[in-house]
Formats: structure tokens, sequence, C-alpha cells
């Protein structure tokens, strides 16, 4: 079984070698779109594995012309959730902020661009009175599209600036309602107990990339965030108070530091989220 990336920047699969023959049939993937084998770890391009190699070099394979985009198959949350929770996972805190570190200082003044402006748009521009609703309208959309850019980038795969504003076109609506319900139903458990509320931000700390990554509602990828993220939870709170640390570290070094330790954090986190949901079946 193989995982693919299809011309739109997502995952895709797993797929049999006769499905990913007939896509190269079809002009749907070409022998440049990138390839993982179950198992295997790195992404290869198609053309190059051998077992595709008869038709691979093919004419027809071998067409410059953009490929259409692959229907996206439907991902069942509950399956996930199952197979997740039964290979289990380690929240690896460190290695999520060094990598995320590296992949800033070879695209740095992209990532922090993405990460300013995104950011300013998230929290609707930061004009009176209206800001906040702005907000809760265009704010899920922008960070469900800065997830989509990250996950370009972790995933080797070429980004533009645009890249991050695919929320807009993609998944506007899931997107927008996963903020609103999300933020609600935190703030009713915060004023309630504080545990309640705090335990929840914790849980649906990847609804966004969910959304956008995997193409599933609101509901479900808070269902399928909080699932798995229960099983760590406590590692989980400590990898996002090591952020906000860093956040806080970022700001006090005149400020400015925020605007580097900002998109090392949302790197982090997407680095986190590709570790944890991610991952090939063993």
């Amino acid at each position: 079984m193989y995982k693919i990336i299809g011309s739109d920047g997502h995952q895709y699969g797993p797929a049999s070698a006769e499905q990913l023959r007939a896509w190269l049939a079809e002009g749907r993937i070409n022998p440049n779109t990138q390839v993982q084998a179950d198992g295997a770890t790195d992404w290869k391009p198609f053309g190059s594995l051998p077992e595709f190699a008869d038709v691979a070099t093919d004419s027809n394979a071998a067409s410059s012309t953009t490929p259409p985009p692959i229907t996206p198959p439907a991902v069942n949350p509950e399956a996930l959730a199952a197979e997740i929770l039964a290979r289990g996972y380690e929240v690896q805190c460190g290695d999520y902020i060094r990598k995320a570190w590296e992949l800033v200082k070879k695209d740095f003044w992209l990532l922090v661009g993405v990460s300013f402006i995104g950011g300013l748009i998230s929290a609707g521009g930061g004009i009176p009175y209206i800001g906040p609703l702005i907000a809760l309208v265009i704010g899920g959309a922008m960070r469900g599209g800065m997830c989509a850019f990250y996950l370009k980038k972790i995933r080797g795969q070429e980004a533009t600036f645009g890249d991050a504003f695919i929320g807009f076109s993609v998944a506007f609506v899931p997107l927008m309602l996963a903020t609103i319900v999300s933020g609600l139903l935190e703030g009713v458990g915060l004023l309630l107990c504080l545990i309640p509320g705090f335990y929840l931000m914790v849980a649906w700390c990847f609804t966004l990339p969910l959304v956008i990554d995997k193409r599933l509602d609101f509901w479900p990828a808070m269902e399928l965030s909080r699932k798995v993220v229960t099983k760590h939870w406590w590692a989980i709170f400590g990898f996002l108070i090591l952020c906000f640390l860093l956040a806080l570290g970022g700001f006090l070094c005149c400020c400015i530091g925020i605007f580097v330790a900002s998109p090392v954090i949302e790197v982090a986190v997407m680095y986190a989220y590709e570790d944890i949901f991610c991952k090939p079946k063993s």
C-alpha cells in the first residue's frame, strides 16, 4: 500500500499499486508525484520506485501537463482514531521544536511573513470593536490555511505565500464552525470550573489541521483530535506550555523575538500533528 501527495498538496491513501497505476494512466499523478510506501518514513518520486519503472517511463506518464486533482477519499475519523490509539505515539516536544527551528531557518522571511500576516488577519486585523467579530468569521479559515502551508513545507513540497490562504477556498465553513463551536464550548468550560475548559483547549488543539488536511467536517475533526489527544493529554499539555513559554520569551526580548518565536511554535505544532496523525501503519 502507498500514500501520495496530490496536486493540491494534500496526502491521500493508502492506495494499492494497481490504484496508483490507474491514476497514472488517467493523468492524475506523474513520475514526480511524491509517494510513500507502507512502512517507509521518507517520500520518493513515483518514477524512482523500481516497482513502477515499467509504467513511469511511458511517454504518456512523462507528460508535462498539470495533472487534475485527485478526488479526496473519505477519511473515517473513527477508524483513524482507532488506528492511532492502537499503534500508540509519543510526544517528542524537543524534537518538534528543533525541527521547527531548522525549517524556519531554511526559509526565514517567508515563514515569518506568513506567521505575521496570517496572525494579524486571523485576529481581525486589530480593528477596534468589530475586530473580534471578523476574527470569528475568517480566523479559522486563515489559521487553517496556515496549517496547510506549514504542512507543505514540512513534507518537502513547494509552498508559496498564497498557499496560506487556501482555507478560504477549500474548507471555509467547517474551519469557521470549528473556531466558533470550540471557542464557545471552551469558554463555557472555563466559566463553569476552569478544568473542563483547559481540558478542551488542549484536546481540540489539532482540530484545524484535521479539517484542512483530512477534509473532515468540524465536529468529526474535533472528536478525532479529542480522542487521540486524551491518551497523552498531559504530555501534549506540557508541549503547549513549552510553546507558551517560548512565545513569552520572544515577547520579552523587546517584543521583536515574538516574530521569530511565532512561526517556530506554529511549525512545531504541525510537526506534532504530522507525527501523531500521519504516520504510516506499521
